[in-house]
């Protein structure tokens, strides 16, 4: 599996460097999709020894309250990389929130400097997790990135805008499609990679996808208290070079990447301090 063989590498990489790599959550509020997923990231960051810290403030807390918190992760010279989980309550403006987070450890690759450093292809840009991973997952596959032609359906910061930099980056021709989009079925055809970030469970049927396409499927939703993804798994695989299966794909790759970013931000800052 790609995500364990990127855990145990950089498992290596801290212990061959010294390194002490430490990542805080900020996790507000009870949302039950939240807490697992903050727990698999601790217990990811524990395996490869990562120290991993979870700060847990109530639903209620004010906007003061969680800036002050990841203000003082910011001046902690300790905390290498700091996410907050998303959602945050409604009255919690995420942007801003978002946008206090220290440039330098911004795992997340959310904030609006490492998002414009991806958009102008700079090298330093802290890639978001899942965008990232999508594109190891598709290195994986063997596929010759350049001139191929990529539909990503979705358009959301966190993955469909910051996925069309990356491939485009990477020499892809881009289409990005969303729910004002007409014909999608028709433009999703003609892809050489489906990238499906929509949050549309089972949309993507084995009539939109041409033979031998790569499919990279980022939804996880649950639909008759089973999780399923994007794609309609059993019709498009038969038809697909590659498929990634949901649950068990892209989750556990943008898990890895995240992890990525704390190890790589945890260097640079090393070297910065000398």
């Amino acid at each position: 599996m790609l995500a364990l063989e990127v855990r145990e590498k950089l498992r290596q990489e801290i212990k061959q460097k010294g390194l002490k790599p430490r990542l805080a959550v900020v996790l507000v509020g009870d949302n039950e999709a939240s807490q697992i997923y903050v727990r698999n990231k601790r217990k990811a960051a524990e395996d490869i020894e990562l120290e991993c810290e979870v700060h847990h403030l109530p639903a209620e807390s004010t906007f003061e309250q969680v800036a002050d918190l990841v203000k003082s992760l910011n001046a902690n010279p300790k905390v290498n990389g700091i996410i907050v989980q998303m959602p945050l309550p409604q009255h919690l403006h995420s942007d801003k929130i978002l946008r206090l987070i220290d440039e330098r450890k911004d795992v997340d690759g959310f904030g609006l400097h490492n998002a414009g450093l991806l958009m102008q292809n700079q090298p330093s840009a802290m890639v978001a997790a899942t965008p990232k991973g999508v594109l190891e997952m598709l290195r994986s596959t063997g596929i010759q990135l350049a001139g191929k032609h990529a539909v990503i359906i979705g358009r959301s910061n966190i993955v469909g805008r910051p996925l069309a930099a990356l491939l485009l980056n990477q020499d892809c021709t881009v289409t990005v499609v969303h729910t004002l989009t007409k014909n999608i079925a028709e433009i999703t055809k003609q892809a050489d990679i489906v990238v499906a970030a929509c949050g549309c469970p089972k949309l993507v049927k084995a009539s939109w996808v041409k033979d031998g396409a790569v499919v990279i499927d980022v939804g996880i939703n649950r639909l008759d208290n089973h999780l399923c993804g994007d794609v309609d798994f059993d019709e498009v695989a038969p038809k697909a070079a590659f498929i990634s299966p949901v649950p068990g794909g892209v989750g556990p790759m943008t898990i890895a990447m995240l992890l990525e970013n704390t190890v790589e931000a945890c260097e640079q800052q090393m070297k910065g301090a000398k």
